[in-house]
This record gives structure tokens, sequence and C-alpha cells, in this order.
């Protein structure tokens, strides 16, 4: 199993220095948020340039703001100044994001994943962008623009034709057509013992029409790491983010956190949270998120607690654990994750 973390923000030097410091570590995947701040490009293009062994994986760009092509474009080049360490992490988002910061309609998520896939793959192997898809065409059809455009091979030649693709996806469909196309997979608030009971239909699914030739599907997840005693003290960090997700990202019948929350069988508990959240209670949604969640999708607590919540990861399929340690000493939490890890 190894090893991912998020770089974080931060100035230019900041982020030099604790990407350098957690390839040091063990790191072998730094991953890239975009949310609705800066780009996640050029950040990962900074990574190429500051680091020499960890792969650089993008944890989400969203296609809704890009075309295919662009993604393509912009793997490539990461790819390119890297040294073929991309990882392209592409996902939805979600309709407040899509529709209200790039105004943009969010619509048909898996159909469009599936399909970017498909031309993203056709443009590192230097293939003419022709395509005809039910939501992407390529060229524009000639009843729909100037009748101009040409199917057209990338110019420069991709370090590998090949970019690994992951998905980040918690939906059964979305998840089913992730386990059948793409390399990875990349849920959010995992937690290992129900993700059977959660996903496992959806991803049986999806491996039972898997291509061969994509090997095994890689599966991304984990969380904040601290290692301790003061068990209810520090799982107190876990509640704001959780309570954001729950009950802030997304409306009333449209969250899918807080969904997946009630999945995980929360689901009284995940509509008081987002009562409280959306009414502006945001400290009594964080009080409101139930112990139990902390528990099972954290790795905070004793060292036998984190050992044993490792070994869970593993034993659930996990091949890439997200180690998320906060505090002046993360370097010797890391460490002692990458041992139990590899035990």
């Amino acid at each position: 199993m190894r090893l991912g973390a998020g770089i974080g923000r931060g100035s230019p030097e900041q982020i030099r220095a604790r990407a350098q410091r957690l390839e040091a570590a063990g790191i072998d995947v730094l991953w890239v948020a975009e949310l609705y701040g800066l780009d996640g490009v050029s950040l990962m293009g900074f990574l190429a340039g500051v680091t020499e062994r960890v792969q650089i994986g993008s944890s989400i760009l969203t296609f809704y703001s890009r075309t295919p092509t662009l993604l393509a474009m912009s793997a490539a080049g990461v790819d390119a100044l890297s040294g073929g360490r991309c990882i392209l992490g592409i996902g939805a988002s979600g309709p407040q994001v899509i529709e209200g910061f790039h105004g943009v309609p969010y619509e048909a998520p898996v159909g469009r994943t599936r399909e970017v896939i498909d031309i993203c793959r056709k443009v590192w192997k230097r293939e003419p962008t022709s395509y005809s898809g039910r939501y992407y065409t390529l060229p524009v059809p000639e009843d729909q623009g100037t009748g101009l455009g040409k199917p057209l091979r990338m110019i420069d030649h991709p370090v590998r034709d090949r970019i690994p693709v992951y998905v980040a996806a918690i939906g059964p469909a979305n998840v089913e057509m992730v386990a059948r196309t793409a390399e990875g997979w990349i849920p959010i608030f995992f937690w290992p013992e129900k993700a059977g009971e959660v996903w496992g239909g959806s991803l049986g699914a999806g491996r039972a029409n898997r291509d061969p030739e994509l090997g095994e599907l890689e599966i991304v997840a984990g969380g904040t790491v601290i290692i301790g005693d003061d068990v209810e003290h520090l799982r107190e960090s876990a509640r704001p983010n959780l309570a954001l997700y729950i009950g802030g990202m997304g409306a009333r019948g449209r969250n899918f956190y807080n969904d997946l929350a009630g999945r995980y069988g929360y689901e009284k508990d995940a509509a008081a949270i987002q009562d409280a959240y959306l009414d502006g209670r945001k400290d009594e949604a964080a009080a409101l998120v139930p112990e139990g969640l902390i528990e099972a999708t954290t790795l905070i607590g004793p060292a036998g607690f984190v050992r044993d919540r490792v070994a869970a990861y593993r034993a659930a399929g996990v091949s890439i654990l997200n180690v998320n340690a906060p505090g002046p000493d993360a370097e010797s939490t890391i460490a002692q994750v990458r041992e139990w890890a590899e035990a």
C-alpha cells in the first residue's frame, strides 16, 4: 500500500518546502486540490519542478469547466515536466460549484466522465480528434459552427500515451463506470468496513466489464492521521470538515455527501447536520457529527487503533492510503504509518 498526501495551500516557498519534506518522508503521491480556488494545473507544474520521485495527481480537476482535449493537454504537459509522474484525477464536483462558480449547467456527470476519458486517451495516443458521443462531438458539426473544424492530432508527443485517470465518485452509477473504465477511484469519507455494503455491487459490476489492459483498479482513500491517547480532544478537529460536506456542500435533497452519510446508517444525523449548517449554525452542525462516523472515516487515536485502521483500509482494497498528518511532527507520523502500511 502506497501513501498519498494533499499538498495544501501556501506561498511558493511554503509549498516547495512542504513538498520536499513529504517526498523525503516517504509519500508516494502528492495530490493537488482545486475546488474553486487557484487552478490545480499550475500547482502541479510547480510540483514537477521541485520534486524528483513522487507522482503528482489532481484531486480533482473538474471537466465541466474544461474541454476534454484541454484536460488531456494539461495532463500531458504535467507528465512531460515531471518525467512521466502525472495522475489525472477528474470529477464532476457538484451543482453549487459548477453552476454557481463556473456558470455551466450540471448535467449528465456519469456520461460526461466516460466520454472525457475516451477523448483524453485518443489525444495521448496522438489520434485525430474525431469523436461522436452523446455529450461531446469533435469536430463541431458543420450545422453548429463555421464548418471549418478538422480532426487534429496533438502537435507534441506525450511522454506516455496512457496517463492514468483516477475519478472521484461516490454515487452507485458513477462508481460502476469508474470500476469499468478508469485506472483509479477516489472515494471521499471511505469507511473500510462498510465499503462492500455501500459500493460492492457497483464495483463488482464495473470490474466484470473492465478491460484487462487497465490492470487492477487503484483505490485512493484515507484521512486525517493523528496518533495520541486524548481521543475525544483529537477527534474534535475532524468535526468542522465533516459538517461542511454533510451539511453545506449542496442543497437539501441534492447533497452527495449527505446521501453517503445516510447510506452509512446516519440518515437522521445527516439531516440534522444539514439543517443546522444551512441555517448558519455551523458550530452546532459540527457538534452533531456522530462520534462513530469520525472514528470510522479518520485515523485518529492511540497507536494501536491507527495501526488497526491502516490494516482495515488495506483489507478493503485501498492501494493508496492518503495521509493528512497535521502538526509539527508530520514526518514521524508518516514514517510510522508507512511502517504499518508495509507490514
